[in-house]
């Protein structure tokens, strides 16, 4: 599905630079020229606000003009992860579910909690992230 699907309906949205696009920081707000103009107001009166963001926001531009056409490889990826580790026992995942670059599973009933899958998949050298009492990232 196309960024352009998904806010199709919107007036307007905001994404991170940094999850999928691989820059080190960023969001960007999107909308109408008064929107914009009224959200950065918002962001200065609440302290936000960086020198130096230009800096950034080169990361920024890099990522959005050379890392885009990566995003479809990487939901490709996850799947292929998703397919992979919902055939273990354990695990409880419907690769079918996947649609981005994101794979969260859950473990078993009678599985460790997920902190301690954590702290055992860590003394292996894998690392994942607990995002839930049973629920897996990684």
């Amino acid at each position: 599905m196309t960024a352009a699907v998904v806010a199709r309906d919107a007036d307007s949205v905001s994404f991170c630079l940094s999850k999928g696009l691989s820059a080190p920081v960023g969001s960007l707000v999107c909308g109408s020229a008064d929107f914009v103009r009224q959200a950065r107001r918002q962001r200065k009166v609440l302290g936000g606000g960086m020198r130096q963001a230009g800096v950034l926001a080169a990361a920024g531009i890099v990522a959005l003009e050379t890392m885009v056409d990566r995003l479809a490889e990487d939901h490709t990826n996850a799947r292929r992860l998703a397919g992979g580790l919902a055939v273990l026992p354990g695990i409880v995942l419907d690769p079918a579910r996947i649609q981005t670059n994101i794979v969260i599973w859950e473990l078993a009933p009678g599985a460790p909690p997920a902190a301690a899958f954590a702290a055992a998949m860590a003394a292996h050298g894998v690392k994942v992230g607990v995002v839930g009492p049973r629920r897996i990232r990684p």
